[in-house]
Order: C-alpha cells, then sequence, then structure tokens
C-alpha cells in the first residue's frame, strides 16, 4: 500500500533534489525516507510514499487536475512491480494541449496521461543518495 503525502515539509524534503526521471508532460522527484526534521521522522511509516505536484500554470481547469491526479494515483497502485520505499512526487511540468483534448475528462486525456505515466514509473530508480542512506538538510 502507498501512503500519501500530505504536508508542506515532506513535499518540500523531496522536491529538493533533481527529478529522477522525465517524460514530455511530467517529472519524478524522489528522497530517502530517512530524513528527519526536528528531530522528527518526516515519513514515520516504511512503505512508498507518494505526492501529486499539478500547478494551475499548467492545468487551468480543476477538474483536469482532479483527473489527473487521480490517474497518477490509480497508476501507481495498480503496477505490476510496486514502487521502491521511498518518497515520489510526481510533478507536471508542462500542458497537455487544449486543441487535441478539450474535455478536460475525456478518455483521449486520460489514456494519454496514463501511457506517459506508466512509462516515467517504468523509470524510477532510486537516487545514489537514497541508495547509499545520505541525509540532506531540509528548511
Amino acid at each position: 500500500m502507498t501512503q500519501r503525502l500530505r504536508s508542506r515539509p515532506q513535499f518540500q524534503a523531496v522536491m529538493a533534489g533533481a527529478p529522477v526521471a522525465k517524460t514530455p508532460h511530467f517529472a519524478l522527484h524522489c528522497v530517502a525516507l530517512d530524513v528527519p526534521v526536528e528531530g522528527k521522522p518526516l515519513f514515520p511509516v516504511a512503505d512508498a510514499w507518494l505526492g501529486v505536484l499539478l500547478p494551475k500554470r499548467w492545468a487551468r481547469r480543476a477538474v483536469t487536475r482532479n483527473a489527473i491526479r487521480r490517474q497518477i494515483y490509480e497508476v501507481a497502485r495498480h503496477r505490476s512491480a510496486p514502487l521502491p520505499q521511498a518518497a515520489w512526487v510526481v510533478r507536471l511540468r508542462s500542458e497537455f494541449s487544449r486543441k487535441q483534448f478539450v474535455s478536460a475528462t475525456s478518455d483521449a486525456l486520460k489514456l494519454a496521461v496514463r501511457l506517459e505515466l506508466e512509462q516515467l514509473l517504468s523509470r524510477a530508480r532510486l537516487p545514489k543518495a537514497a541508495v547509499s542512506g545520505e541525509v540532506r538538510d531540509v528548511v
């Protein structure tokens, strides 16, 4: 089962590093689970943690952002190989063409998002810092 990122410090810790994988519309960020903040563990459960970052800049309509968010969580949940134990953030980094995908919740948009997410998550690799156990300071 995948845990969801909820707090701002969790997102900041994951987003502090460079992306570990990219596709034309998405970027994937990762950090090891042993990142402490003020002496407390930031990720209390040893599991895969997943967060979604969808800026209004790239998806203006809330219905589009919600549809993409649902697709991200569904693809992550139904993967044949679960995500490694780490904290992951999927970030939308460019807009899906509104000329090509007129409806915000069209099946064509959902399919395009799913295919690209499967490609992104198949490239998911733990960064060297996460494997070696290196801890970064988070402000």
